[in-house]
């Protein structure tokens, strides 16, 4: 069995930024408000005369990761894309990112867990290098939702919260211990539609929407019971980092850095006081870029990467939780 490795990293971010005060200018909240509840300052929302796009975006990030591992397109054997925001219904934006980096026709998955989805798509990957199937597999998550938001006082709960942008990473074969040293992966669909976008569906098509024509129909929006969401959350997020760390033998005190899912400000400074974590240990940037669901993970592991804040021997936990509901963790020996 092979040990796979992150070999390159990378994130891109649409460049323009909504702050708290822009929305107040179309709904009901406050920059006080939105920080209390969420910690968030500002979002990158996508312009829509810009060619931004889930594909798009994941392109350029990818691009730099692959630059990052000292690759090239065209020494990647395999792509995982993690989207909840796909540009059509169908065909998923894995194989647009082949044709855009225009490499040869290998194979490519697209993985919808929604927040954990980026942690979901980098175990599949890991087992694919395991095994000796790929060497260097391109793992990208990526999201678009400022299109498909409620920019009204109804849909504050949730619009405050999300993002637009993309991160991504080369998976390649380790040529010794390090690398990624276990994933664990959970569900638990009965709470399902607690955070869910119910329709359009496949029993619930557009046509049937706007025959109904009722403007108290929200279906078609992001629907969260935050609440209920925050407390599984901490309760979730918590298992999973203490089920990765046992694992593999080691305490929470042991992680270098841990680089949890970013869905609330609170929900991440929760788990870091309840481990006993110094600020130095957790990475948090939602502050600057809200909730880019499975974008979230790759864009701050990339920037921390930046920062100088991994070293090589640095012991990092991945960790999300989010819609299904589903929740995840990676253990890493950078």
């Amino acid at each position: 069995m092979y040990t796979s490795k992150i070999a390159g990293i990378g994130h891109y971010v649409p460049d323009n930024v909504v702050t708290n005060k822009d929305l107040e200018k179309f709904m009901e909240t406050s920059d006080e408000w939105i920080q209390e509840r969420t910690g968030i300052k500002e979002r990158r929302w996508i312009d829509p005369k810009s060619d931004d796009m889930p594909s798009t975006m994941g392109t350029k990030a990818a691009k730099k990761a692959i630059e990052n591992a000292g690759l090239t397109p065209n020494d990647i054997d395999f792509i995982v894309f993690a989207t909840l925001s796909p540009d059509y219904y169908f065909p998923g934006p894995g194989v647009q990112v082949q044709d855009l980096l225009g490499i040869k026709e290998i194979g490519a998955l697209d993985v919808r867990n929604q927040c954990s989805g980026f942690i979901y798509g980098l175990s599949v990957a890991d087992q694919f290098i395991k095994t000796g199937m790929y060497k260097n597999v391109l793992v990208i998550g990526s999201e678009y939702h400022s299109g498909g938001l409620e920019k009204t006082t109804r849909g504050r709960g949730v619009t405050v919260i999300f993002g637009d942008g993309a991160g991504a990473v080369v998976l390649s074969r380790s040529e010794n211990n390090h690398g990624i040293l276990s994933t664990h992966l959970h569900s638990e669909g009965k709470h399902a539609k607690e955070l869910a976008l119910i329709g359009p569906a496949t029993n619930r098509w557009v046509d049937q929407i706007m025959s109904e024509n009722d403007p108290d129909d929200t279906s078609y929006y992001p629907y969260m019971n935050g609440n209920f969401v925050f407390k599984h959350a901490v309760t979730r997020f918590s298992e999973v980092i203490m089920e990765a760390l046992m694992t593999n033998g080691h305490q929470p005190g042991d992680i270098n850095l841990l680089v949890p899912h970013q869905a609330n400000l609170r929900i991440s400074q929760f788990i870091q006081k309840k481990m006993g974590l110094s600020d130095e240990q957790v990475y948090n940037n939602i502050m600057r870029y809200g909730n880019t669901t499975a974008a979230s993970i790759p864009i701050a592991l990339s920037e921390a990467h930046q920062e100088g804040k991994i070293k090589e021997g640095d012991l990092v936990c991945l960790a999300a939780f989010g819609s299904g509901f589903t929740w995840a963790s990676a253990l890493i020996k950078w």
